[in-house]
């Protein structure tokens, strides 16, 4: 609850009532604080320079300047400075002046304030007929009292700023976390949708170089387009979110590889296919970048190639990492293969990246060849 006075939250819907409470706390320390020293001190004696009742308005006084020591903390400061020299109830008001400005300024300032708050004791002594007290009396107990209250402010300035970085770089991680995930779900639906729509627009371009099909191949053809939209909705619904209350489904890895080529192949695209990976298998997630890489190599090899055609290639074990090659060929007037949406290969890139491996393709000698090495914990 103290800390929660001392150190607001900016943007708390109750900073309001809080500044109010703490003003009131803030005053009424300083009236119980001034009190204390109205009776211990000699401000009842007969050689004080105020009558007590005096100086209890003029206490009061400067504690009802605090309500001010949010908008003008140097200026409340330096206002109720002054009447340490006449009034011993002021003392209170002073230190909160004191704790106030602290938390705002920078030691200089504070070391001076602190200073000629020490310095009034002097003139408060001067000014009295009989003190009470010894002169070093005085000095000694503004000095602790004006110390505990410079340090306290100093502490709590350095606590304030503390939390606001904390809260500043909350706030930057949770933003980086959004795009983090933006980015993650904008590869998988490129990826999703590349692989899908190059299955439909493969079995769309058979039957318009064919001409005149029959009704059961029509029905065939009609028959894997729809199954590879419907697949890619299902897919994107898995990438973007399930509704609610329902398990999220799993996503494809190393065991799904056969069925992602057996797709390909059932689309009329022909691959040579070989898995080294021991049975058991890689982790999720390095499976699941596994099969994301494959899927975009195939695709790009559709769309790039000089033909239907692609191996590829898996091994590797725990320890030895994992190597994907993948080859499809390439006639002599072709380009290296570059996704339209420039997130092929980039995308594949990144992927890599993230789970700290490399990756290397380009075309040589009619064909383009694709190489990633993922490390797999021994």
């Amino acid at each position: 609850m103290l800390f929660a006075l001392l150190v607001p939250d900016p943007g708390s819907a109750r900073a309001a009532a809080r500044d109010r409470l703490a003003d009131g706390i803030a005053i009424v320390l300083a009236i119980t604080y001034g009190s204390i020293m109205l009776v211990l001190g000699d401000a009842t004696t007969p050689g004080a320079l105020l009558p007590w009742q005096a100086d209890l308005a003029v206490g009061l006084a400067c504690a009802a300047a605090l309500l001010l020591r949010r908008r003008h903390p140097l200026g409340v400061a330096v206002a109720v400075l002054p009447f340490g020299a006449v009034s011993i109830m002021a003392t209170g008001a002073i230190t909160m002046a004191l704790f106030t400005a602290a938390i705002r300024f920078r030691p200089p300032l504070l070391l001076l304030l602190g200073a000629v708050n020490v310095g009034t004791g002097g003139l408060y002594y001067l000014l009295h007929a009989q003190p009470a007290y010894d002169i070093w009396v005085d000095f000694v107990m503004r000095s602790v009292v004006t110390a505990a209250a410079l340090g306290w402010g100093l502490f709590m300035q350095a606590y304030r700023r503390l939390t606001e970085s904390l809260r500043a770089q909350a706030v930057r991680l949770q933003a980086e976390a959004r795009l983090t995930e933006r980015a993650r779900i904008a590869r998988e639906m490129h990826d999703v949708l590349a692989h899908r729509m190059s299955l439909i627009s493969l079995h769309a371009g058979a039957l318009e170089v064919r001409g005149t099909v029959s009704a059961d191949e029509l029905s065939v053809a009609a028959g894997a387009i729809r199954t590879s939209a419907h697949e890619a909705l299902e897919e994107l619904r898995a990438v973007v979110g399930v509704p609610s209350g329902r398990p999220e489904p799993p996503q494809p890895g190393l065991a799904d590889m056969a069925d992602l080529v057996a797709s390909v192949r059932a689309a009329g695209m022909a691959i040579d296919y070989a898995n080294a990976v021991p049975p058991d298998g890689p982790p999720v997630v390095l499976g699941r970048t596994a099969y994301r890489i494959v899927q975009e190599g195939l695709t790009n090899a559709r769309k790039h190639g000089s033909g239907p055609a692609a191996s590829v290639r898996l091994a590797g074990s725990a320890g030895r990492g994992l190597h994907i090659t993948i080859i499809n060929p390439l006639s002599g007037t072709r380009e290296a293969p570059v996704s339209d949406t420039g997130l092929g290969l980039v995308g594949i890139g990144e992927r890599v990246a993230l789970a700290g491996g490399e990756v290397h393709y380009g075309a040589a000698r009619g064909e383009f060849r694709l190489e990633a090495s993922l490390p797999w914990p021994a």
